[in-house]
């Protein structure tokens, strides 16, 4: 059957993905993982170490442990939750830091709510695997602090960032790149993501109310409903701030929206909002794929422009996506797009020489900024991506 060789295929890829990062990125010297490695897989010992990352990384040997059956994953999901325990967490005044020096000492301490809920992420699955229960103790108090400091009881929503004692900044940006506003898709995209994950492993109702909402969220303020996109920057009042569309977090949204409401297993959820799961992906099939069937990363609506780069995380996030559109629908369109997207991966996006995926795709030369190992570059997009690709085709034969 096609499906079964394509699931050969997926969990192939995911052991090679697992094995060059077991094998590359361990620090022996200073002490969990390298801040980064070029795309010549050359290491950068001096780099600072991310909480992204190291959330990352433990999310991904957590479950690659479980789905692989492999030692040296739960060793390496291990390596990295005593490092994040012990580097990363802010004694005084709780959550997690942001960034320290390649030694391990605090260089930022601002408490960016989406680098918190990547470590309820991986904290919950690390739990999963072990049942550590300092791991969970973690988890669950990180998500009351998002609770109480970040969200908004007035407007609804979360804030963005706070400064390290947890008081107020004017700069809320989770990148150079982004938009200086109080509220964004993208942490609430992925505060919804490690949500799902820690009431996956506790059935917290309180876990489990705050998960509803955030889906309340997403359909009343973050979803536009005229065109099936995300609104990407919203003010305090939910005003639409966005210059862009990311195709990338359209289609990741629709197949983690469709995650949480499975998870929470609540009928009429599933029900209301199975349309709107669906259309985000048909929106992507019809307005993104490129002329390779990838998946193109964005559009500026303000000055008209399409940004036609090929990138990992997106590609990894179409596969999915469309392959649980297919789930979801039987829809041959989406099975055969998803299908195109793994074959551009394997031809453009996969570094078959030096292993890993490349930042761009090889089409996308030069490759400005590329690396296998960075601030925001780990095993979490494509390593998820073969294990949920592999999980849909068992639940939906083809």
């Amino acid at each position: 059957m096609i499906s079964e060789g394509l699931q050969a295929g997926f969990r192939k890829e995911l052991a090679a993905i697992a094995n060059w990062w077991i094998a590359n990125t361990p620090d022996y010297d200073k002490g969990g993982f390298i801040g980064e490695i070029t795309v010549e897989n050359e290491p950068r010992p001096l780099a600072n170490k991310g909480i992204i990352l190291n959330s990352r990384i433990l999310w991904f040997f957590s479950e690659a442990a479980n789905f692989l059956d492999d030692s040296n994953c739960r060793e390496a999901a291990t390596r990295a939750w005593q490092y994040i325990q012990k580097n990363f967490v802010d004694e005084e005044y709780g959550g997690v830091f942001w960034e320290l020096s390649a030694d391990g000492s605090v260089v930022n301490t601002r408490k960016q709510i989406y680098a918190q809920a990547f470590a309820i992420y991986g904290l919950s699955r690390y739990y999963g695997l072990t049942q550590d229960i300092e791991a969970l103790e973690l988890a669950v108090s990180l998500f009351e602090l998002i609770e109480a400091k970040a969200h908004d009881g007035v407007n609804k929503g979360y804030i963005e960032a706070f400064a390290g004692d947890w008081g107020p900044l004017d700069d809320f940006r989770l990148s150079e790149k982004d938009l200086n506003s109080p509220k964004s898709m993208n942490t609430h995209l992925h505060i919804l993501e490690a949500y799902t994950a820690l009431y996956d492993v506790t059935k917290n109702i309180e876990v489990e109310a705050a998960i509803k909402r955030c889906i309340d969220y997403f359909d009343t303020f973050i979803i536009n409903k005229d065109s099936y996109h995300l609104r990407m920057f919203q003010s305090m009042e939910w005003e639409d701030l966005s210059t862009s569309i990311s195709y990338g977090h359209d289609i990741e949204c629709s197949w983690l929206l469709w995650e949480a409401l499975e998870v929470i297993g609540d009928k009429n959820l599933l029900q209301s909002h199975r349309e709107t799961v669906v259309r985000l992906a048909e929106t992507c099939l019809q307005e993104a794929v490129g002329p390779h069937h990838e998946v193109l990363d964005a559009y500026n609506f303000k000055t008209a422009t399409l940004c036609e780069e090929r990138v990992w995380w997106v590609q990894a996030e179409a596969l999915v996506g469309f392959l649980n559109a297919w789930h979801m629908t039987s829809e041959q369109k989406y099975f055969n797009a998803a299908k195109k997207v793994w074959e551009f991966i394997q031809q453009y996006q996969i570094d078959s020489e030096n292993g890993e995926w490349h930042w761009l795709s090889v089409l996308d030369k030069p490759h400005v900024g590329d690396c296998k190992v960075g601030f925001w570059k780990a095993p979490y997009h494509n390593g998820r991506a073969m294990m949920e690709a592999y999980k849909l085709l068992a639940k939906t034969k083809q």
